[in-house]
């Protein structure tokens, strides 16, 4: 193919290349020394005697003058009386007949150089459109085909979906043997909907079942459909299950299938809107008059709630896949397949990361292990440890280390209280996720964190659990208040309290928490103009008296969480400034230097990668710190860590105690 296009298109150039130089040497045949006069000066110059000879060819005279330069005219009709003039002057005159023009230099003057034009025009629309992006194949479809050897990935490399993959194995089968199914009189879906959060695996889902079938595979973005031009869209769905039906059996597979089929008569836009052309289009094709055997169409998105119903309904997406974010033993499963493609080490427990990371997509773990992998490059290791995993967690939970930015020690110590009361009252109140790490050291936007992990995974939360994480949410703003004073308080807690504003707030008009509001949903904000529901923009169904019993029981709920992680701090102000010294030296501590210090025990000194890692269940007692040798009290300070409680301290914290009021 590249040699006959290079032959074609070198021939092309050369026929426009000759042309050009036959026009240009036609119209330059004129002698270099000839000179163009008028008719009239041609006249008087020939009554004048200045005329050597004249050579006659129709209306054109050329010939010398007496001086001998050369000449050309050319006369506007012909006039015999010339012609006696210039033989009574002895002019020497020759003439020959008018040669009459070929048709084709007729047509090769005439014509050659529009068709050049037409020529090259048509050239570049017909480079432009040989590709799929081409002028040509607007309407086409740009749903790139996979052929059955092209598709590597199969259902053993997807793993920590168990229940959806056993889902899809039905339609595996039914590509592999149709007839088992055909002698029965059963039909296959013709449409697998996969519904999932984003990065749970649902693309590699339907990979894996093309992989597994063998069968070519077509996959399309939703918005490739879309376009500026009413009809394109419409255009691309039936190109693309024509081109299905002639490789059937085959999938199609439509990813974020929701940037075409939201609901229809939603928002501003009409019937002739593009993105509804389309869906109608995918519609008919799906499930109409036409014939749509052996071709299964395999859509994902994370957004089925806009979804138009027409789309939703059996015939065309017949089954709805859940594909969810895996559990412990997932977790597992998913970590094992993206290892294999690393080097790691004896000593890692993939069970233990399984166990530290609740709540982690696929795409999440594939993250996970790679930064790992990136974190062992950087320091010269041959093999991943768990050392490298660990950082890598941190990095994905609390955000990169700013260690670049300078903060003088009265803002460290400031931090180093403020996460220090997150820590503690995190650990008091009842049914609060587990502290995981304590760290002052800036990480993405934030001065420090503290990071709780929960010991499973959750489903839902408890009205104790949503209390206690309003009281831990509102102890780094105290411990600032109780060490600091009032009037230092800094900005630090403005999120602490946007996040416990809304968690308040949920619970008082969403989610039914409020014994005095009861559960009856009061909030309707998340209803959604463009999708065909609320057009107000502050719409409420409750009266104003309601709304303020509203305001009321969300200012109780922090009030009575803010005086609790209030007496909770100021109950253990031992732990607390133990704690601040401890982050002050340390930086960072994990889980079990967070419970030296709840227990009042000396801390520990920072462990190896396991001191994180290990469940409770398998956890072993500490070793004892070794004894500080008679007189070296400096090394004895160092090595331990001792809580500090005076009677001044605890007269400081009763006279800077905050009305709750306020």
């Amino acid at each position: 193919m590249k040699r006959n296009d290079f032959l074609r298109n070198a021939l092309f150039w050369g026929l426009i290349a000759i042309g050009l130089v036959f026009i240009f040497s036609n119209m330059s045949k004129t002698s270099e020394n000839t000179k163009t006069i008028n008719y009239s000066n041609f006249v008087q110059q020939l009554q004048n005697g200045q005329i050597q000879s004249v050579d006659v060819n129709g209306r054109t005279f050329t010939g010398v003058l007496s001086d001998g330069e050369k000449f050309t005219t050319y006369a506007p009709m012909l006039n015999e009386k010339i012609v006696d003039q210039m033989l009574e002057k002895k002019t020497q005159v020759s003439a020959k007949a008018p040669e009459k023009p070929s048709l084709f230099l007729a047509f090769l003057f005439n014509w050659l150089p529009l068709l050049l034009i037409a020529g090259f025009f048509i050239f570049l629309m017909m480079r432009a459109g040989g590709g799929k992006s081409g002028a040509f194949s607007f309407g086409k479809s740009k749903a790139k085909l996979l052929g059955e050897d092209q598709i590597k990935v199969t259902l053993a490399d997807v793993a920590g979906v168990d229940e959806a993959k056993e889902e899809v194995a039905e339609i595996v089968d039914f590509l592999k043997n149709p007839t088992k199914y055909e002698k029965i009189g059963g039909k296959i879906p013709r449409g697998v909907l996969m519904v999932g959060p984003p990065g749970t695996g649902k693309t590699l889902l339907a990979r894996a079942i093309a992989g597994e079938a063998k069968v070519p595979f077509f996959s399309i973005s939703g918005s490739d459909f879309v376009e500026m031009f009413v009809g394109v869209g419409a255009s691309r769905v039936r190109d693309m299950f024509e081109q299905a039906k002639r490789r059937a059996p085959c999938i199609i597979f439509i990813d974020e299938i929701d940037a075409v089929g939201r609901h229809r008569g939603a928002g501003l836009g009409g019937g002739h809107d593009e993105r509804e052309q389309t869906l109608n289009q995918m519609l008919v094709e799906m499930d109409g008059f036409a014939d749509n055997e052996g071709v299964i169409v395999i859509a994902a998105t994370n957004r089925p709630d806009v979804l138009d119903p027409a789309l939703l309904r059996p015939g065309r997406f017949d089954r709805q896949v859940t594909v969810g974010l895996p559990s412990v033993k997932g977790r597992e499963q998913i970590l094992k397949v993206h290892m294999r493609k690393i080097v790691v080490s004896d000593e890692v427990r993939v069970d233990w990361i399984a166990r530290g990371t609740p709540g982690f997509s696929g795409a999440e773990l594939a993250n996970l292990v790679n930064e790992a992998a990136l974190f062992a490059a950087r320091g010269d290791k041959k093999v991943v440890g768990m050392e490298e995993f660990e950082k890598a967690k941190d990095k994905i939970l609390m955000g990169s280390e700013r260690r670049s930015m300078a903060m003088t020690d009265e803002q460290k110590r400031l931090t180093a209280y403020h996460e220090a009361g997150h820590a503690i009252v995190g650990r008091l109140v009842p049914d609060h996720d587990p502290v995981y790490k304590v760290s002052i050291i800036p990480r993405g936007r934030a001065l420090g964190v503290t990071m709780y992990l929960p010991d499973g995974d959750q489903v839902s939360q408890s009205r104790e659990q949503l209390l206690s994480r309003l009281s831990s949410i509102f102890g780094g703003r105290i411990a600032e208040d109780l060490i600091f004073g009032h009037e230092k308080v800094t900005t630090g807690a403005s999120n602490d309290i946007q996040v416990a504003t809304n968690i308040a707030r949920s619970m008082v008009t969403k989610w039914g928490l409020s014994e005095k509001m009861g559960p009856i949903l009061y909030d309707e904000d998340d209803q959604q103009p463009f999708l065909g529901q609320s057009m107000g923009k502050n719409s409420k169904h409750f009266a104003d008296e309601t709304a303020l019993d509203i305001d009321k029981e969300v200012r109780r709920l922090i009030d009575e969480n803010y005086e609790r992680a209030y007496q909770v701090l100021n109950d253990n102000m031992d732990i607390l400034h133990a704690m601040a010294d401890a982050l002050m030296k340390y930086e960072t501590i994990d889980a079990m230097q967070v419970d030296d210090l709840m227990d009042r025990q000396p801390v520990r000194e920072p462990g190896d990668w396991g001191s994180s890692y290990v469940p409770k269940d398998e956890s072993k007692p500490a070793k004892e710190l070794p004894k500080t040798p008679a007189g070296s009290a400096q090394k004895e300070q160092d090595a331990e860590i001792k809580p500090q409680e005076t009677e001044a301290v605890k007269k400081e914290q009763s006279a800077n105690k905050p009305d709750s009021n306020e």
